[in-house]
């Protein structure tokens, strides 16, 4: 059963899985899938994977411009985006075989994944796994989010958790801040993985809500960030944090708008 906080719920795993497909997905990871489609394209490949393919959207699109001849799978994150995923490509026609399962090494051509949600200490591990399944030769794609991202909310994080005396006076927003990697970490974290040829693209992508209380409310903010951002705090910590932020953002900003920066950031590589 979900946990309740004072006016915080911890959302199950369905519940995520239906609010990315209605939601995050069209705020948060479209941000990424376009930078992906206008710097890549994929038509030629004979065996295609894309790793945290989450509910199927952008699969589903790349399916339709790939030859009528080529394997694509996909791996959902969890059991509901599967399912979620799987009902779509029935619906589409788009012969896509969605799964959990773990690949042969050296199975594909081409492979695509989405870390935009995957932790900076866990990125490595995720990178090797994408090179792993790729064959020598083969194109293997990443993208996440790179330093500097999310700065105008750290900063107010910190000045929460400083006035309110949690997270040990403000360190555990410096921790946040110093874990996203810069663009030249995470290209070593492709050199690591045994990628070659590396190339970067990096977006600056600017997220808008009209106050304090749009923001934290919004599901991108409550149920996917937040967690984590928040996670050492008590539950009671959780919702005071989230409750002085709403005010603290509205007392900056006003009457106007608030805006946070993402970089969204795109790694493409050959295995070598």
């Amino acid at each position: 059963m979900p946990i309740r906080f004072n006016n915080i719920m911890t959302k199950t795993q369905k519940e995520l899985a239906f609010l990315r497909d209605l939601y995050v997905d069209d705020e948060w990871t479209r941000r990424f899938t376009e930078l992906v489609d206008k710097h890549l394209g994929f038509a030629d490949e004979r065996r295609f994977l894309y790793i945290n393919a989450g509910t199927g959207n952008h699969i589903i699109e790349l399916r339709r411009k790939m030859g009528r001849d080529a394997e694509v799978c996909a791996v959902c994150e969890n059991d509901d985006t599967l399912t979620i995923a799987r009902d779509k490509g029935t619906a589409t026609k788009s012969a896509i075989d969605f799964s959990r399962r773990r690949f042969d090494d050296e199975s594909f051509d081409a492979v695509l994944a989405d870390a935009s949600f995957v932790r900076p200490e866990n990125l490595q591990s995720f990178v090797d796994e994408a090179a792993r399944v790729a064959e020598p030769g083969g194109r293997v794609a990443f993208f996440t989010v790179s330093a500097g991202s999310f700065g105008e909310v750290f900063s107010l994080l910190w000045e929460v958790f400083f006035n309110e005396d949690l997270g040990e006076h403000g360190a555990a927003a410096e921790r946040l801040i110093a874990e996203i990697p810069t663009v030249s970490q995470i290209e070593e974290t492709a050199a690591r993985a045994g990628l070659e040829d590396v190339e970067t693209h990096v977006a600056n992508e600017i997220f808008e809500y009209q106050n304090g209380a749009e923001f934290v409310a919004s599901p991108l903010v409550a149920d996917f960030l937040l967690p984590v951002w928040l996670e050492s705090l008590t539950d009671k910590q959780r919702a005071r944090a989230t409750k002085k932020l709403a005010e603290l953002v509205d007392a900056e900003d006003g009457s106007l708008t608030f805006r946070f920066t993402v970089k969204a950031t795109l790694v493409v590589g050959e295995k070598a």
